[in-house]
């Protein structure tokens, strides 16, 4: 992995004008990453923003930058570089700073200009992201005061300094300590775990805006099943969830080897695996919430009846909460809502499979499966998507077919009707039958105008001449659709 060319133009325009310059941040320990040092392999994660300190402080920056902007209060200035990659197009150029006391746990009461790099590394949350790197001519020096590069070689998530002093500049950090550990696949040290654990409470301080990108970044990471049990461990997850906290215990009946809360982080854990998006992952995750509220009796015979419905609304009032968009919010509230559907082949027929498509919408009948089959293997079922789920993603696809009929056509009966000035009657039919199968022969032909002169033409014929005629074309009409139907089968394997 290489220093882009346009973090490297920023750098030397800085210095140019008597200023020093460092890249800092997440991106430095992603660099560092791909090196085999760190990484067997060297196979590190790709930097997505790279973000430089400097000693210029922002009006200075701005001289430097023309092109640039400046609208915050951390002394922050972004400077458009005119690079056609939409990760490189703006980089952030920040002044040395030290901040000073938190008061709310969330903003700094005041931040302040600092001296020297190492100043403001040591104000950074965790000793992997307070690295340093000075790029020289004829090499790359590391600055690292608080010996992250050993942090990462030994995979371990540690505060830079005191950890309840970090965690009480900003609680959020919290939980990107939970973050980091599940996407880096690293371990929290254990200093740095007993003061989350010991001061979880100031979570509460947090918007929920910020803790909801955080928990979507646990939620979309490969573990994120760790992430999520990372999170009840600390005492974090009845800050932010407490409706999936409250299934850990909760037994369940004969169809399930898995307690609530477990069956729902295994269901999230196999969503992850197949790489299935947010509204599935989510949708995984929350299935089952109302299972505890609703649970009657104990042992394998208990039941949890409507659980898919107070789920529902349990689901709808957790997304709230954390300040989801209505359109995300609707949408998972639905895969929850429906994810209990009945289906047996032979016994559910087409009328039933209609409804359930119109109740969730087409649009989200794949991402329904998805949801079933995280369902399944989290009840420790060993398949995911048995002979029937097959033959329901049949019948699904077979009912959502827009049917061949004469409704396809550029022109109706009413339309003929006026052509002709004939009344209504079976003459009319007739004729949309030919026409229907002129245009499966050739779908170009499907023009108002082409199927005008036809109608003329055929209206001429005789009786007995019309009958075969429409008679042939709906021979062809059921041929193509037995046609198609088989190839649908064939598609999902069933018979």
């Amino acid at each position: 992995m290489t220093i882009p060319k346009e973090v490297k133009n920023v750098i030397d325009k800085l210095k140019s004008a008597g200023f020093e310059a460092f890249i800092v941040g997440g991106c430095v320990r992603d660099f560092l990453l791909a090196s085999p040092k760190f990484n067997e392999g060297g196979r590190g994660i790709e930097p997505k923003d790279w973000d430089i300190a400097t000693n210029a402080n922002p009006k200075e920056i701005q001289k430097v930058f023309p092109d640039s902007f400046y609208e915050n209060n951390f002394l922050t200035v972004t400077a458009r570089t005119g690079s056609k990659k939409q990760e490189l197009a703006e980089i952030e150029i920040t002044t040395y700073r030290s901040e000073a006391k938190y008061s709310d746990k969330r903003h700094p009461d005041e931040v302040k200009f600092a001296k020297t790099i190492e100043e403001d590394l040591a104000r950074r949350d965790f000793t992997v992201n307070a690295i340093a790197v000075d790029i020289k001519k004829t090499k790359k020096e590391i600055i690292d005061p608080f010996d992250g590069q050993n942090d990462l070689k030994n995979k371990i998530i540690r505060t830079v300094g005191i950890p309840e002093e970090r965690f009480g500049e900003d609680a959020l950090r919290m939980l990107r300590a939970v973050r980091f550990s599940t996407i880096l696949g690293f371990k929290i040290e254990e200093k740095t775990k007993e003061a989350i654990k010991k001061n979880c409470i100031w979570l509460e301080a947090i918007s929920q805006e910020r803790i909801r990108d955080e928990f979507l970044k646990i939620i979309m990471a490969d573990k994120a099943a760790d992430g999520i049990e990372a999170l009840r461990d600390l005492g974090l997850l009845k800050y932010i969830i407490p409706e999936l906290e409250d299934g850990y215990g909760i037994s369940q009946n004969k169809h399930h080897i898995y307690d609530c809360y477990q069956h729902s982080v295994k269901s999230l854990e196999y969503a992850a695996k197949k790489n299935f998006n947010i509204y599935v992952r989510l949708a995984s995750l929350f299935h089952d919430i109302a299972k505890p509220k609703v649970k009657v009796g104990e042992g394998e015979n208990a039941t949890f009846y409507n659980h898919e419905i107070v789920g529902a609304k349990m689901t709808f009032q957790i997304l709230s909460r954390l300040k989801f968009s209505k359109k995300d919010i609707e949408k998972i509230t639905k895969l929850v809502r429906y994810h209990l559907f009945y289906y047996n082949v032979d016994e559910v027929k087409e009328a039933s499979v209609r409804r359930l498509v119109k109740n969730v919408g087409p649009e989200n009948m794949e991402e329904l499966l998805q949801v079933r089959q995280a369902d399944r293997i989290g009840s420790g079922v060993p398949k995911a998507e048995p002979y029937k789920l097959r033959h329901l993603k049949y019948l699904i696809e077979k009912v959502s077919q827009d049917p061949i009929s004469a409704k396809m056509l550029k022109i109706n009966g009413n339309d003929i009707i006026q052509i002709l000035k004939e009344k209504p009657g079976p003459k009319i039919g007739q004729i949309l039958d030919i026409l229907l199968g002129y245009v499966l022969d050739d779908p170009k032909k499907n023009t108002k105008e082409f199927l005008e002169k036809e109608s003329v033409k055929l209206s001429k014929l005789s009786e007995k001449e019309l009958k075969n005629l429409a008679e042939k074309s709906k021979q062809e009409k059921s041929q193509i659709q037995t046609k198609q139907d088989e190839m649908t089968k064939q598609k999902y394997w069933v018979t």
